[in-house]
Parts: structure tokens; C-alpha cells; sequence
């Protein structure tokens, strides 16, 4: 136990390192270290696992995973050193690609995709940091780097001097790393270590490396294109495979989603997802890019691609029947709306939409809709965990249960009886109860200072009230006048829809939780940054 605290608190602290540290040997190893010590510590806690015991009791599988994996990665980083940009769109490729695996007695469906990937990414930089040290020579160094999208090299070269980020964009690694560090700390006194060790090895720390890995990125006009063409294609792909397991009435895995079709009148699917809430996430966020796209389209066959593509995406998402999906969906189009149009005119529309919305459910189905047995039921059980997760808050409000500690600390003083509970499906409740006021304190920086950093120089510039819109060239050859605050071509929409997909997933983490545990974010706020930073050359 101690070791393990040790161990996670190391990994934590390599973690910030990587989120913090300039381009160097220093962040190298910080990155390294992190790498080894994730699946180190998830290979301890789970030990006597059945599924590890095996593993022990044949030893040359164990070695031989291990070398295969050792291979894979080594390969990876060799492709990434060659060609730099396609890093960036392998770890946006892999997002959504999760494994089952057993883990504390429980299916957990990893990102082990996403975490190959990411030891590529790290192997690339420790060598280029290598070769570096070797006396590689600069010429050399800043000429491969031309090949892709890297504003500093994997060997840390910068391709000219950018000019320094703005303030949210220096504070944004500074929050990011104080919430790794935070959680860390708050495994100590959970009461389920297992669960909050699991938390920081799966998401946290190599999430962190995800954030370090593109932080230096230059997003683009080509960049940025190839993760449209990329997000599309895997979209469209994963709605092909929702549409026939509707039509065949079949789902490929969950068994609680097969049993719940049984019961009702219509038909949920998941596709290649283990929820068909967090497929409707996808989509609605995938939706939200193309829309982006669509609103600053120039080219004249461009609105046609969109405009079918948000078409298909629209009908998978139908397929899902996820209420939290089309809250997100419809929160992203309103920030799309007020960047491109009118803050003023959207926030009227959002308004007359609430109160429309309020009105419906109060006198649509009755009284009856305000009891809390029906209102939980309606919501599948949700409201019951939410009103546990406030009642765990009120009894240790400043520092909480620990990390993790959510289902262990609602079955032993909520729960009447053994319930099948992961997180109280609101955010900011299950936040509440396992961190207490620290930790909600953090997780609103970290949004604040998120959202501060994608939408400043976004709206209104220095033309009174006049739209961000009406400011950018619509002319044929594609060309676009930089705005007063100098944002360079291409820039302006990709900031707007980074912004709108932050927006997106923040409202439907409310709505179902799972904020630090999906790497999107991470992406979000990397490529967020970035491009903040970023301002066209006068």
C-alpha cells in the first residue's frame, strides 16, 4: 500500500512535470517516467487478479505482450519521427477505440488504442531528445521538422520565435497539473485505493501525456483538415454499424443495454461503444466540427460534404435515443451561433428554448412528473445517486471521500442495498463528493481558465458589435483578412469549434459525468492552447 501511494504520487508528479516542462531532456524523462510507471502500478494493484495470476503462471505470454508491445511502440515512434504529423492524427484516430478488460473484479473498457499510441509518442520525443544530445545538427533538426505540424521539433527546436501565449494559455498548464496532483493526493485516504490508483494510471496521468504530446503542435490549415477527413470517416463509419445493429435488432456487447431493449418500445444501439450515451457523445461532438466547418465554409462544394455528412451523423445520433447527447449537441450550435452571428440574438433563442423546454415537461405528462419516484425512474436512476452525491458532500464537504471513492462511499452510507453505481452521472456532484470544495475549486479553474483560453479573442472585436463573422474574408480564393487580434487563416473556425466541442462535452458531463476520464478534453484543451498562442504575422 504505501509503495503503491508512493508509486501513483511519483506518477503524478511525472505527469505535471511533462504538462509543465519546456521541450528538453527534462521533460523527456518526465514523460518517460510516467510512461513506465502507469502500467507498473496497474500491473501491482492488480497482482492477484485472476487475470494477472494467469499471466504469471505462463511466463513467456507475459514476456511475450510485453515485447510486442515494446515492438509496436518502438515502430510507432519511428513513423512519428519521420513524419511528425501524423502523431497528432493518430491520437485523434484512436479516441474512440476502447478494449474490455477485467480489472478489480470489474469489465473496464480501456483506451489501449490511445495508450500504444501515446508510448509512441513519448518514444519519439526521449529519441529525438537522444539525438539531440548526439550533436545532431540544427540545420538538420529544423529541416525534418518541416514535414509536419510541429512548432517545436521532437528534438525541441523551434521553427522561428512565437510570440509568448496569452495569459490563459500560460495558466492553463499550471491548473492542469495542480488537478493531476490534487487527485494524486487525494488517493491517499479513499477508501477504494484500487479504484482511485485505476483513475490516475488510466486517465490522468496518461492523459497528461496526451496534453504534452500536441501542447507544441501548430494546428494548421492542413492539420486541420486531415482531423476533419479523419473524425468524419471514423463518424461515418461508426453510424454504419450503429444502422445495422438497429435493423437486425442485435447489439454487439453490454448486456445491460440488450436487457433494457427488451423492455422498452423503442431500440437503443452503441455501435462500437459500450454506451449508447457515450456514442451519442461522440457523434453530437463530431456533429459540432462539421457544423463549424459548414458556417465558415468558402469553398463551393465544401457546404454540400458538410451538410451531408452532418445529415448521416444526425440520423445515427436519432438511433442512440440519448437525451444528454442532444443537450450537448444543442449547446455547442448555440456557441456556434454566437460566434458566427450574434451573442445577443442567441442568448434570447436560449432563453424562449429553456422556458419553452420547462413549460413541456411540467404539463406534458401530468403532476405526476414532479414526484421523485417518477422523476427518477424518467432518468433512469440518476436523480437517486445525484441526491446521494449531495448528501455525501454535506457530510465532508472541505477534502471529501478521496478520489475514486464515489461507489464505495454511496453503498456504505447511502445505498440500502448492493447498487450497480460508477459515479453519480453529474460532474460536478461526483467531484463534490469525492474532492470536497478542493476539488470543486480545481475543477471550476480548470474550466474557467479552459474556456478563458478558447474563446479570448473570440465575439466582438474592435468594430463595436459587429459579429466575428462579418469579420472574416469570404472571398473565393479562400483567403482571410486577419482580424486586430491577428489570428491567421484558418484559425478563426477551428477556434470557434474547439470552443463549441469544449462546450458540448462540458454540458453533457453534467448530464452523465466522465469529464476527466475522456481524453477529448485533454485534445481539446491542448489544441485549444495552442492555437491561442498562436497570432499571424503583420
Amino acid at each position: 500500500m504505501i509503495l503503491s501511494a508512493l508509486g501513483v504520487l511519483a506518477a503524478a508528479a511525472a505527469a505535471a512535470a511533462a504538462i509543465l516542462l519546456p521541450p528538453g531532456r527534462a521533460r523527456a524523462a518526465a514523460m518517460l517516467l510516467a510512461l513506465a510507471l502507469f502500467p507498473l502500478l496497474i500491473l501491482g494493484d492488480q497482482w492477484h487478479s485472476a487475470q494477472v495470476v494467469d499471466l504469471r503462471n505462463h511466463a513467456g505470454r507475459l514476456v511475450a505482450l510485453g515485447v510486442v508491445g515494446l515492438a509496436v511502440a518502438l515502430a510507432l515512434a519511428a513513423v512519428f519521427r519521420r513524419r511528425p504529423i501524423l502523431l497528432p492524427l493518430a491520437i485523434v484516430a484512436a479516441l474512440p477505440f476502447r478494449v474490455p478488460l477485467h480489472a478489480g473484479g470489474d469489465t473496464a473498457n480501456l483506451l489501449v488504442p490511445l495508450y500504444v499510441v501515446i508510448a509512441g509518442g513519448v518514444l519519439a520525443t526521449a529519441l529525438g531528445e537522444r539525438g539531440r544530445g548526439r550533436g545532431v545538427s540544427r540545420r538538420k533538426l529544423v529541416s525534418t521538422s518541416r514535414q509536419g505540424p510541429f512548432r517545436r521539433t521532437q528534438c525541441g527546436f523551434s521553427q522561428g520565435d512565437p510570440p509568448p501565449p496569452a495569459v490563459p494559455a500560460r495558466l492553463l498548464p499550471w491548473v492542469l497539473a495542480g488537478v493531476v496532483v490534487l487527485y494524486a493526493l487525494q488517493t491517499l485516504y479513499s477508501p477504494d485505493f484500487s479504484k482511485s490508483l485505476q483513475d490516475v494510471c488510466f486517465f490522468f496521468v496518461p492523459f497528461s501525456l496526451v496534453y504534452a504530446l500536441l501542447r507544441d503542435v501548430t494546428w494548421d490549415r492542413k492539420l486541420l483538415t486531415l482531423v476533419l477527413w479523419v473524425i468524419a470517416v471514423e463518424a461515418v463509419a461508426f453510424v454504419l454499424v450503429g444502422t445495422v445493429e438497429y435493423f437486425s435488432r442485435e447489439l454487439f456487447w453490454n448486456s445491460q443495454v440488450i436487457r433494457s431493449n427488451e423492455f422498452h418500445t423503442y431500440f437503443r444501439v452503441n455501435s462500437i461503444f459500450w454506451d449508447p450515451n457515450i456514442y451519442g457523445r461522440y457523434l453530437a461532438l463530431v456533429i459540432v466540427v462539421a457544423m463549424s466547418a459548414l458556417l465558415w465554409a468558402k469553398e463551393r462544394k465544401t457546404p454540400a460534404l458538410l451538410s451531408g455528412l452532418v445529415a448521416v451523423l444526425w440520423f445515427g445520433l436519432a438511433l442512440t435515443f440519448s437525451q444528454s447527447s442532444f443537450g450537448a449537441l444543442l449547446a455547442g450550435l448555440a456557441v456556434l451561433a454566437a460566434i458566427r452571428w450574434s451573442l445577443k440574438w442567441t442568448l434570447a433563442a436560449v432563453g424562449v428554448g429553456v422556458i419553452l423546454a420547462v413549460v413541456i415537461v411540467l404539463f406534458s405528462g401530468g403532476v405526476s412528473k414532479l414526484s421523485p419516484d417518477r422523476l427518477n425512474v424518467d432518468t433512469g436512476g440518476r436523480t437517486n445517486l445525484a441526491s446521494g452525491g449531495v448528501t455525501l458532500f454535506g457530510r465532508r464537504p472541505i477534502w471529501g471521500y478521496g478520489a475514486g471513492s464515489f461507489p464505495k462511499a454511496y453503498r456504505q452510507h447511502i445505498a440500502t442495498k448492493k447498487a450497480p453505481v460508477s459515479v453519480s452521472h453529474t460532474e460536478p456532484i461526483t467531484v463534490a463528493a469525492e474532492q470536497g470544495v478542493i476539488g470543486l475549486l480545481a475543477y471550476a479553474a480548470l474550466i474557467g481558465v479552459a474556456l478563458w483560453t478558447m474563446g479570448a479573442g473570440l465575439g466582438w472585436k474592435a468594430r463595436g458589435d459587429m459579429p466575428l463573422g462579418e469579420l472574416v474574408s469570404t472571398s473565393r480564393q479562400g483567403a482571410v483578412r486577419p482580424s486586430q487580434r491577428g489570428f491567421p487563416e484558418g484559425h478563426v473556425p477551428a477556434r470557434a469549434a474547439i470552443l463549441a466541442t469544449f462546450v458540448a462535452l462540458l454540458v453533457h458531463t453534467i448530464a452523465y459525468a466522465a469529464f476527466y476520464e475522456d481524453p477529448i478534453v485533454w485534445v481539446l484543451m491542448a489544441a485549444g492552447a495552442s492555437l491561442a498562442a498562436v497570432r499571424a504575422e503583420t
